[in-house]
C-alpha cells in the first residue's frame, strides 16, 4: 500500500525546470513501480481514498522524471471533445484547439486524469488506444491519428470507495493499466507529513494524527469518508493562525466530513476526548 498527502490539482501544465520537487514521503515501492511502468510506456491507475496522496504522488513523479504534467479534474459533464479538442470561433475564423489530452500526446507530457470514473464511460473509451501498445490518439474530427511523442505518460486515479455499477472503470480500461494502491500512511509517517505540510510542531501533529486514526476506526454509516491526511494538514494550518485545536478540528475535520447531526455530535465528543485543552 502507498499513501501520503494529496492536494487537489487544478487543470493546467507545469514543468519541472527550476522548480523545487513537490514534497512526497514514499511508503512502499510505489515510486519504483511508477518509474518502471513509465519507462516501459505503460499507463498507470492509482486507487485510493480521498486525500491520501494520489495527486501529490503524480506531481512528485513528474518532477523526478523531468516531464511536464497536465492535470484534468474529471466530472460528469466531461466530454471527449473536452479531452481531445474542438473547433472554436476566433474572430472570423474557425480554428481547431487541442484539448489537454491531445496537448500531452503532442508534447510528450504526463497526462493525469483525476477521479476518472466521474467522467462518462463513452468519454474514457478514447483512452484505450493510448493505454495499450499502440500509444495513439485518433482525432476523428481532424481525420488524423497522433502517435504519442516520446515522454508521454497516461495516469488516471479514482476512489474505490465511490464505486458503483454506474461509476467504475470498464474492465477493458483496467486491463490496459498498471495499478498502484494507496492508503493512509502509518501514524509515525503521517505525523511527519502533517508537521511538514502544516508547519506545526511534532506534538500538535501527533495529536491530530491520533484523532484522525480514531475517526478511521469508527463504524458508522453517517460518514462517507474518513479523516484524510489532507484535512489533518488543514486543521494544523488553522492552529498556526491562532485557532485552538478544538476550533481547528471542528472547522477542518469534523465539519467537512458529515452533515448528519448525530454523527456531528459524536465527532464533537471525540474532539473533546482527543484534543482536550491542556490543563492550566
Amino acid at each position: 500500500m502507498a499513501g501520503e498527502l494529496g492536494l487537489v490539482a487544478r487543470n493546467g501544465a507545469h514543468g519541472p525546470s527550476g522548480e523545487e520537487s513537490p514534497y512526497y514521503a514514499p511508503v512502499g515501492n510505489e515510486e519504483a513501480v511508477f518509474t518502471a511502468a513509465y519507462r516501459q510506456g505503460l499507463s498507470v491507475v492509482l486507487k485510493g481514498p480521498t486525500g491520501c496522496g494520489k495527486t501529490r504522488f503524480v506531481e512528485a513523479m513528474a518532477h523526478r522524471l523531468g516531464r511536464p504534467l497536465i492535470t484534468v479534474a474529471c466530472h460528469d459533464d466531461l466530454t471527449t471533445a473536452d479531452l481531445v479538442g474542438r473547433y472554436l470561433l476566433q474572430g472570423d475564423e474557425t480554428v481547431w484547439v487541442d484539448g489537454p489530452l491531445t496537448r500531452a500526446v503532442r508534447e510528450g507530457a504526463i497526462c493525469y486524469l483525476d477521479e476518472v470514473v466521474e467522467a462518462r464511460q463513452d468519454t474514457t473509451v478514447v483512452l484505450h488506444p493510448l493505454a495499450d501498445h499502440r500509444r495513439q490518439l485518433p482525432i476523428e474530427r481532424l481525420g488524423v491519428t497522433l502517435d504519442a511523442a516520446p515522454g508521454f505518460g497516461l495516469v488516471v486515479s479514482y476512489n474505490p470507495g465511490y464505486q458503483s455499477v454506474l461509476k467504475d472503470l470498464k474492465d477493458s480500461t483496467r486491463q490496459r493499466m498498471v495499478a498502484i494502491e494507496f492508503g493512509f500512511p502509518a501514524p509515525e509517517l503521517e505525523e511527519q507529513i502533517v508537521a511538514h505540510e502544516a508547519g506545526v510542531d511534532a506534538d500538535t501533529a501527533a495529536e491530530l494524527v491520533r484523532f484522525g486514526q480514531a475517526i478511521r476506526r469508527l463504524e458508522t454509516g453517517g460518514l462517507r469518508e474518513v479523516a484524510s491526511t489532507r484535512v489533518l494538514v488543514a486543521a494544523g494550518r488553522l492552529t498556526v493562525e491562532g485557532l485552538t485545536m478544538r476550533e481547528a478540528a471542528t472547522a477542518a475535520i469534523a465539519g467537512p466530513l458529515t452533515d448528519d447531526a448525530v454523527v456531528s455530535r459524536g465527532l464533537a465528543e471525540m474532539i473533546d476526548v482527543y484534543l482536550a485543552a491542556p490543563a492550566g
